[in-house]
């Protein structure tokens, strides 16, 4: 069972976005937008011999005011479209279904409405794929095969899987329409203090073989590669498969055993000097707001920035927005004010060539409407993550409403996840040339 954490929405405030493949004038974004495959009238489900192309969705959304960035999804015969939100942090896909639900956020003409034959039964491996790694709980072999999400702000999703037909455009041309196992959510439940997004249900997009992507890899559809191109304005481009990933891609393995984008080992450094914190473990995971690091880790990582801010003209100050924030002597207008006082993060990954994700100061702190600038990491034990670390929506690149939501060039530019199976997946970003190319194009 996957536990998720809840999606930030705090006012006033442009919160740090994790993305997979990311720039604001990415080319490949600019490129896909460009384009317009020839519309061949082919529904095969397999689009040409081996592996068929790639699927480019449009992305709406932002993270402020909305918190989180969507793509459409049509399912169904006659087909039906639905708002999905991403998530790289779970492998299982499901929309409010009506069956009838209770809880669901949207009307009952706007659920999805399945058919009794297309449930999965709980012998089949679907559902094993769905419970990994666990076995399903089922009194019979051909009883219903049901998921359940719990959230770390005590939210939850239950239903039953299902299997039904995905109509998608892949980027040669040829329109597709695969028999893909999701989740037909027919409970709900909300109690915590934010509201949950407004969209229909979670495209899960993680490591696991339940996900969407891992599905139509093992059809020969697309490759099991995927990557967005989200704007600091809103609205972007998700790929599925490898014909817009881009050249300079400093690849790193992220574990095979996991549902999740688990990451080698890496030593956190601060200022460029080491921490002593070694062997970290992180998870990639865009349906997450914030980072979180487990209790030592955050502890450690918040004394030394507060130590850095020695002698600096910033004195703390509660802010409703995050638990840790310093004001200064006027107002902050933008993270640019107030980011020289800040040293920056870096994740070194020893086992891999000494391949290093950078987070400027930019990556890890918000501005808040009262000025304040406040620490967006958070102590992920005291959110019920226990020894997890995880990097959210937010660490790859840090933007303030104030600045008009520009993005602000950060090193980790780009971020692509690559699960290739059977072999262990692996991650990239841009290295430095790639981003000097970009810089020159644009």
């Amino acid at each position: 069972m996957d536990v998720k954490k809840r999606k930030a929405t705090v006012p006033w405030i442009m919160m740090m976005m994790f993305i997979l493949l990311f720039s604001g004038n990415f080319s490949g974004c600019s490129q896909a937008a460009s384009q317009r495959p020839n519309k061949k009238k082919s529904t095969h489900p397999k689009a040409a011999s081996g592996f068929g192309s790639s699927v480019l969705f449009p992305v709406t959304g932002n993270v402020y005011p909305l918190g989180y960035y969507s793509i459409w999804l049509a399912i169904g015969q006659p087909p039906k479209v639905f708002e999905f939100d991403i998530d790289t942090g779970s492998d299982i896909t499901w929309v409010q279904c009506d069956a009838p639900c209770t809880g669901c956020t949207k009307p009952v003409d706007q659920l999805y409405k399945p058919d009794k034959n297309i449930l999965v039964p709980c012998n089949h491996p679907s559902c094993g794929a769905v419970h990994f790694p666990e076995s399903p709980r089922c009194e019979k072999p051909d009883d219903q095969c049901d998921f359940e999400v719990d959230y770390v702000d005590h939210g939850s999703v239950m239903g039953v899987v299902v299997n039904d037909f995905f109509s998608l455009r892949l980027m040669n041309g040829s329109l597709i329409r695969p028999l893909l196992t999701f989740g037909c959510a027919y409970n709900l439940q909300n109690p915590g203090p934010y509201p949950p997004p407004s969209t229909a249900g979670v495209v899960g997009l993680g490591n696991g073989k339940a996900s969407i992507l891992s599905q139509l890899q093992s059809f020969g559809l697309t490759r099991n590669v995927l990557g967005h191109c989200l704007s600091g304005k809103g609205g972007g481009f998700l790929f599925l498969g490898d014909d817009l990933v881009p050249s300079g891609i400093a690849w790193l393995p992220v574990s095979a055993e996991s549902k999740h984008y688990l990451s080698s080992p890496a030593e956190l450094l601060f200022g460029g000097k080491p921490t002593g914190i070694k062997d970290l473990k992180v998870v990639f995971d865009s349906g997450s707001s914030y980072t979180y690091f487990c209790s030592r880790v955050y502890k450690a990582l918040l004394d030394l920035v507060s130590r850095g801010l020695n002698r600096k003209p910033l004195n703390s100050v509660q802010d409703k927005a995050l638990p840790v924030c310093w004001k200064g002597k006027k107002p902050f207008k933008s993270v640019h004010d107030v980011r020289n006082y800040f040293s920056s993060l870096t994740l070194s990954f020893t086992n891999t060539g000494n391949i290093q994700l950078q987070l400027q100061p930019e990556a890890y702190l918000i501005v808040t409407e009262h000025g304040n600038a406040c620490l967006g990491i958070l102590n992920g034990t005291e959110a019920g993550l226990e020894d997890s670390n995880i990097i959210g929506v937010g660490t790859a690149i840090m933007m303030n409403i104030l600045d008009h939501m520009q993005p602000i060039l950060v090193s980790l530019k780009r971020i692509i996840l690559q699960n290739k199976l059977p072999a262990r997946a692996t991650f990239g970003f841009a290295t430095e040339s790639s981003e000097t190319e970009r810089r020159k194009r644009y």
